[in-house]
């Protein structure tokens, strides 16, 4: 008879870990890749230039090619950690084109704002814009896109998982001789 409880408690704990897997899964996030990359800066005004970044030491050997719809596509070659590309004068103000960066048959995206203005920025970015080592963070570290409301609701299930599983394993019945 215990060993119903203890799996009922179990199988109930598990159930509520379940329901709180991450956000990040549950929306069906997929831009995970084991080399890191951005575009710099991330906003622009149609006709300027952007740094397109990529972390070797993350796990990308070959050549990595970016591709996006407001710009031609660009490879950067095995040995380099940067290339540069020019945004398209036609580009739409205040649109968001998504940047595919691809390597090592993985790929990953990030987006390019384009800015209000028709101003090019023609200066030269400087390199290294940040430290060729280091992680892609993503969305913001543990807490990414949690509000208050969400983890509430995640620890209350947790919380009445726990207490649950305690209580039903430490019930006396008739049987157990209390």
């Amino acid at each position: 008879m215990r060993a119903i409880r203890v799996a009922s408690a179990a199988l109930l704990g598990l159930t509520a870990l379940t329901f709180t897997a991450p956000v990040a899964q549950a929306k069906g996030e997929d831009n995970i890749t084991p080399f890191g990359f951005s575009v710099l800066p991330s906003t622009i005004a149609a006709g300027g230039q952007v740094s397109l970044r990529i972390d070797r030491d993350g796990g990308c050997k070959g050549p990595a090619v970016v591709t996006s719809a407001v710009f031609d596509t660009v490879t950067i070659p095995p040995k380099q950690q940067h290339a540069t590309a020019v945004v398209d004068w036609d580009a739409k103000p205040g649109a968001t084109y998504k940047v595919t960066f691809t390597c090592d048959h993985v790929s990953g995206h990030t987006d390019l704002t384009i800015a209000g203005g028709r101003t090019p920025t023609h200066h030269p970015v400087p390199d290294p814009l940040y430290p060729t080592r280091g992680a892609h963070a993503g969305a913001g570290g543990s807490l990414g896109d949690f509000d208050l409301k969400e983890i509430g609701l995640g620890a209350a299930l947790i919380a009445g998982s726990i207490g649950a599983a305690y209580r039903l394993s430490h019930k006396r019945t008739a049987d157990d001789g209390g």
